[in-house]
């Protein structure tokens, strides 16, 4: 490859700073199409062959669209968008191309994973500086199994190929039977014991995002946790939360909504493993975030409703004294005094929706008539919560730092309308629904105003993205404690969580706070996890590996009560098909998974 660029790695790392995400615009090359005998010749070789690997991570069918498996949750309802035909269930076949560009898309990261540890093995240590070319084999390690761990998951048994593939010479001719979870996975840590022994515990500033230590104790600790070790994932949680041998440096965000906002060179400390970019005025750098969890008004108009949050999640959000939630009591809670919600459970979903409707001017431009709704006892009943229901969510009536100009920034509101008047529309100042449903829309993730200008690329949000943070480890390091019943511990992690929105802490003297076994605890831990957690890819797992998920999955219905859509649940879909197209490629993957 004599014409090969000297820095066709080297773009990806941008202002000084290692972005896991750099962009498909890139002038990079795949490792795996790097020739073994003209290229890896010096350690910027390896570093350049490295940073490569993290690029194809952002590739949005590896991992650059992990949020998007909440769409398959309970937390969500959407569009048939990516995922949408394996939430419904009606049209999930073998053939869906979402599981044959996933699983294509996570093996690319594998191979190239391998092609560049088997290069850099080969390479002479006299080359490298102290430790760098372990350091750079254990990142690609971690990388190597933080992709199969994706892999069963979601299949199950799948081929296991590591470095002694040599994927140029081998392509055409790969036909590797399907490996037990269980073989797979002690292959995996495998690689994990490598990384925790040989990556650094930080990186400088230059390299911020280059996985550590601390990314490799917490990720295995999460895959003996879905082995259900509960001990072993315990010490490896308390290894980074207690700074057991190492000072790692993780503390929880001080600003919850903040977390979700680290743009253009912000840190924060309860990033672990987390996908980076930069401002929107660099095509490509970003994510597609707001392409898919925004709103109409969401940075130039783009989004369309794709992914909206369920009744279940909203109605999991307690009362700001910790009571569960529930309609009949929400006026208990508002700033005026009446019985505006009483009776709501008894009521249709007509006459629901009655008490929310507005009606426009026939202009559209602003509410002429407010019937039965009393939009402050409306939004009250949103905003009377955990905080982080408002911050997670747009509810009716709340308002949102859209840009309904395009370009200026501008106060928008959600109305609920009779239809008889303007219809809304974001130009005029208003959030509506591109699918005609009377939703939710998200509000985590989602840009405001115009990004201070950043809006090169539009649609691609320029956020860090968190594949684990350590609100996600402390949540698991309770269930870890509360599946070896060790109740006080375990509450004493969860209360971490929601001490940092100030909601009431397990246990505080009030008798709705109260946890007194195992089983009301494992509630607790499921339902902070959904409120903490949602829009970041987690749920789907979870239910998973709870043995949950068919009971969970129900039709999807709008605020009201009205049915969306159905869902269709069949045990099989806890696996994913291989695609026809792999298995005539690769015969030896056959069978496929049970019932496909």
């Amino acid at each position: 490859m004599a014409t090969m660029k000297k820095n066709i790695f080297l773009k990806a790392l941008v202002g000084s700073a290692l972005l896991l995400g750099s962009c498909e615009s890139l002038d990079y090359i795949d490792p795996t199409h790097l020739s073994d005998n003209t290229f890896w010749q010096t350690e910027d070789h390896a570093k350049q062959g490295t940073t490569g690997v993290y690029s194809l991570v952002k590739s949005n069918w590896a991992f650059g669209l992990e949020f998007m498996f909440d769409q398959i949750s309970d937390l969500t309802f959407s569009t048939t968008t990516i995922y949408g035909n394996i939430a419904r269930g009606t049209s999930f076949s073998s053939t869906e191309g979402a599981c044959l560009n996933h699983w294509q898309y996570v093996y690319q990261v594998i191979h190239s994973s391998n092609t560049a540890i088997r290069s850099i093995t080969a390479m002479d240590d006299a080359l490298f500086s102290t430790n760098s070319k372990n350091i750079y084999l254990a990142e690609l390690r971690f990388m190597r199994a933080f992709s199969y761990f994706e892999l069963i998951n979601l299949w199950g048994a799948v081929p296991y190929y590591d470095e002694s593939c040599i994927i140029n010479d081998q392509y055409q001719t790969l036909n590797n039977p399907r490996e037990d979870v269980a073989t797979v996975r002690g292959k995996i840590l495998d690689d994990l014991k490598y990384a925790i022994e040989n990556l650094p515990i930080s990186w400088d500033s230059s390299s911020y995002g280059r996985v550590t230590k601390g990314a490799a104790y917490a990720l295995r600790g999460k895959v003996y946790l879905y082995a259900k070790e509960y001990d072993k994932a315990a010490a490896d949680f308390e290894e980074i939360i207690y700074n057991k041998t190492n000072d790692y440096g993780y503390e929880l965000h001080p600003d919850y909504n903040e977390l979700f906002r680290i743009y253009n060179g912000m840190r924060s400390k309860e990033m672990i493993f987390s996908l980076q970019s930069i401002d929107g005025n660099v095509a490509g750098y970003g994510m597609d975030l707001c392409t898919y969890l925004g709103n109409k008004g969401t940075m130039r108009n783009i989004a369309s409703n794709h992914v909206v949050p369920s009744n279940t999640l909203m109605e999991m959000y307690e009362f700001p004294d910790g009571k569960p939630f529930d309609w009949e009591r929400v006026d208990e809670y508002s700033s005026k005094p009446g019985d505006f919600f009483k009776g709501w459970t008894t009521k249709t979903p007509a006459e629901r929706e009655k008490l929310f409707q507005v009606q426009l001017d026939k202009a559209g431009k602003k509410i002429e008539f407010y019937f039965d709704a009393d939009t402050t006892k409306i939004v009250d009943a949103y905003r009377n919560r955990d905080p982080r229901c408002h911050l997670n969510i747009i509810a009716p009536y709340a308002q949102y730092l859209g840009s309904p100009d395009q370009s200026i920034p501008g106060i928008m509101i959600y109305v609920v309308t009779n239809g008889n008047g303007g219809a809304p529309y974001q130009t005029q100042g208003f959030i509506y629904n591109s699918e005609g449903w009377k939703s939710y829309f998200c509000r985590k993730w989602i840009p405001t105003g115009n990004l201070d200008g950043y809006w090169g690329e539009y649609n691609r949000t320029p956020y860090e993205f968190p594949f684990i943070r350590l609100g996600d480890v402390i949540l698991m390091l309770s269930e870890c404690y509360n599946e070896m019943n060790d109740l006080t511990n375990a509450i004493k992690e969860l209360n971490k969580i929601r001490a940092r929105v100030n909601m009431p802490k397990i246990n505080n003297g009030d008798s709705w706070m109260q946890v007194n076994n195992k089983d009301e605890m494992t509630k607790r831990i499921r339902d902070e996890r959904a409120r903490e957690l949602c829009l970041e890819g987690h749920r789907y797992f979870d239910l998973k590996r709870w043995g949950i998920y068919g009971d969970v999955m129900k039709d999807a219905i709008d605020i009201f009560g009205n049915t969306v859509f159905t869902r269709t649940y069949d045990p099989r879909m806890e696996l994913w098909p291989i695609s026809p197209y792999e298995i005539e490629r690769s015969p030896a993957l056959s069978p496929n998974n049970p019932g496909w």
